[in-house]
Order: structure tokens, then C-alpha cells, then sequence
């Protein structure tokens, strides 16, 4: 331990093996910090929608994981609407879980990394009790009105943090809107491995997922409404049938739909049981991703890791969407079927405007997410 510079301890309502954007960026985070001179303890719980169960407590080179069980299996999603109903949800179990912890280990910890509000609010306690230094990342865009009564407890819960770390600008800005500091925040932004994800001949690529000879659109995330899923089928039944859409995500509440369509319609298909890395044949071999989110995205790490790929994007233009993306990569649109429609059928009958976006991903994804992004995380561990 004499080495180590500072002792963290990851608080996520969610981590691996829970399936999910945020669980990715903790893997990577925490993968980092431990092979950089971090000690990280997690506290989490249970894979709460997926269903698989985890170990209660996992003890590696610089990691410790430990998890608590909670109930009711896929709740999360249905309460998403309701932001004070999910953080009523989240948040009790969590709460006393974390303090018995910290009762036995506060010793050991130097910084409380709280990872969205339920945590924050959990790190909020925690500081004043135990006197740790606590950071917050946004993990999602909250939509705050002004006055409401879910920002005013946002504000509250966020004011006594030592510095607070909005996921893109976009997210800086509602919580600057809401009165919160603007000098206790720096955005920060997602990043990938560039060493392993990375560009390759797609006419090999598409021969390794078996898509050989196709114009391939490929969605990647969380099979529920508000990722667009119904939307893209819609244009997958319209669109040119030599375009197809291969969909891949993990057990949400669509995937029977999906699988449905997808024995309807020869343009339609469904990869199960792929994440991680695995994913990286199927972004090589893609020739368009879209992300036809239809609530605010916070960041969308399935643009990144396709850019990083070389794979062109048609993204919402919602949340930070806009702000991750550019012209010279990819395409913002209004993500209704009738506008996605009109863009993927563009690029595949106009393959010279595809292949110039496609020859442009890889270098602006070096330029804007690569690892230099974790500064930002691990400064924020200092005062």
C-alpha cells in the first residue's frame, strides 16, 4: 500500500456484470485506476436488470468489489420516468450497505466517488460523517426545471461536494442553471482503448460476423423505449432490403419484439450474447451505427467505440449527442423514422460522402477520446 496514491472508493448503484453504459465506463475507469497506482473499492448492488447474480464481494490486484442484494428484477427501467420514485428505489439499501462499510473501512479511504445522485446523495452523508473528500459524476442528463422540486434536492445534494463532474457540457450547463457552482465543476468526457478498439478492412471485418457482401446499420444498447428501438425496426420494415440492420444489446423488455422481427424480416437480425470487446468485430464490419435515442442521451459510449473503429455515426439529437459528435463523422437528426430513413438510404446510395466520414472516424476519435480524458477524473481526486 505504500505506493499507492490514493485509496477510492466507487460508489454505483450499478457495475458489471449489470449490462449498461454506465457499468462500461466503471469498468474502464476502475481497470485504469488500478494499473495506475489506485487502491479502488466498489460498492454496488446486485445486478438489479439483468438476470444474472454476481459474487457479494470480489478481492483483486488493487480492487475490492463488494455488492449488495436488493430487490425487484428490472424495476429500474419501469421507474426511469419518475426520477424521485427511482431514487426512492435506489437509494435505502445502498445507503446502509455503504456506512456499515464505512464504519469497518473508512480508514482506508481517502476519496468517495460517488457515480450519479443516488450515490452523491449516499456521499453526502458520508462526508460529513466520516470527513473524506467527495466527487460526483453525472451518469445521466436529469432534465432540471429551475424551481422544481427534484432540482432543489439536486442542489442540495450537490453543494457540499468537493467537486462535481457533469458528463459533457451539456450536463454542466443544466446544473449551472439550477445555481450550482460553475468553479466546483469540469465536464468530463468518456474515453475508449484505442489499442483495442480499432479500425479494420471492412470487407474482412464483415466476413468475421458473418455479414459478408451487406450494407450493415448496427444498434448497439439497452433493448427499452427510450433508446429508439421500435423506431429503427420501423425503418429497418421500410428501408431498401438490401440494407441490414443487425441489433444488439442485452434482455430488456423489447427483445422479444425484436426477436420477433427479426424472424419476420430477412433484413433484420439479432446478436445475442455479445458485449465488451466482443463487440468490436461487429463496429469494424458496421458501415453506419445509429443511436436513435429518444430521451436526453448523456453521452452514448457506443459513438466513441464505433468512431474509435473507424464507423460513421447517425445519432439523436438529444442530450450531449450533438456534442460528441461532428459533420466530418457522422450525422444529427431529429430521431424519427422518417429522418433516420432518409440518412442511412443516402449513405448507402452515395458511398463516396460514407467512405470520406468513414476515412475521418479514427483520427477524431485520437483527438477526442482517448485515455488523456481520465485526467480529468483523477485530478478531481485531489484538492
Amino acid at each position: 500500500m505504500s505506493n499507492i496514491k490514493k485509496k477510492v472508493l466507487i460508489l454505483s448503484p450499478f457495475f458489471k456484470p449489470n449490462i449498461g453504459g454506465v457499468e462500461n465506463y466503471l469498468d474502464d475507469l476502475c481497470g485504469y485506476l488500478k494499473t495506475h497506482g489506485y487502491m479502488v473499492y466498489v460498492v454496488t448492488y446486485q445486478p438489479l436488470t439483468v438476470r444474472i447474480k454476481a459474487k457479494p464481494v470480489e478481492i483483486g490486484e488493487n480492487i475490492e468489489i463488494r455488492r449488495a442484494r436488493w430487490f425487484g428484477y428490472n424495476l429500474f427501467h419501469k421507474l426511469e420516468p419518475y426520477p424521485v420514485l427511482e431514487f426512492a428505489y435506489l437509494t435505502p439499501r445502498l445507503f446502509i450497505y455503504t456506512f456499515l462499510f464505512m464504519l469497518r473501512n473508512n480508514k482506508k479511504i481517502d476519496v468517495v466517488h460517488a457515480q450519479g445522485l443516488t450515490a452523491a446523495f449516499i456521499a453526502k452523508f458520508l462526508a460529513a460523517i466520516f470527513k473524506k473528500r467527495t466527487v460526483m459524476s453525472t451518469c445521466a442528463v436529469y432534465n432540471l426545471e429551475k424551481n422544481s422540486f427534484f432540482s432543489k434536492m439536486v442542489k442540495w445534494t450537490l453543494s457540499t461536494m468537493d467537486k462535481i463532474l457533469p458528463l459533457a457540457d451539456f450536463s454542466k450547463q443544466e446544473l449551472i442553471r439550477i445555481g450550482l457552482p460553475k468553479d466546483k465543476m469540469q465536464a468530463y468526457y468518456l474515453w475508449v482503448d484505442q489499442t483495442k478498439y480499432v479500425p479494420a478492412d471492412k470487407k474482412t471485418a464483415k466476413g468475421k460476423v458473418n455479414l459478408s457482401d451487406r450494407f450493415v446499420v448496427l444498434f448497439v444498447g439497452r433493448f427499452i423505449k427510450i433508446k429508439g428501438v421500435e423506431v429503427l425496426i420501423e425503418v429497418a420494415k421500410t428501408c431498401d432490403k438490401n440494407i441490414n440492420f443487425v441489433f444488439i444489446g442485452d434482455e430488456g423488455p423489447l427483445l422479444n419484439y425484436i426477436e420477433d422481427q427479426a424472424n419476420q424480416y430477412e433484413n433484420i437480425m439479432l446478436a445475442k450474447g455479445i458485449s465488451g470487446h466482443q463487440l468490436i468485430p461487429y463496429y469494424q464490419a458496421a458501415d453506419v451505427l445509429v443511436v436513435p435515442s429518444q430521451y436526453e442521451e448523456a453521452f452514448g459510449k457506443v459513438i466513441i467505440e464505433a468512431l474509435s473503429c473507424a464507423t460513421p455515426v447517425i445519432g439523436a439529437n438529444r442530450g450531449a449527442i450533438p456534442h460528441v459528435l461532428s459533420e466530418q463523422v457522422g450525422r444529427v437528426v431529429s430521431p424519427t423514422a422518417e429522418n433516420i430513413k432518409r440518412e442511412i438510404e443516402y449513405l448507402y446510395r452515395h458511398p463516396e460522402p460514407l467512405s470520406k466520414m468513414t476515412g475521418k472516424c479514427r483520427e477524431y476519435a485520437e483527438k477526442n477520446f482517448g485515455e488523456k480524458n481520465i485526467e480529468v477524473i483523477t485530478n478531481s481526486y485531489y484538492p
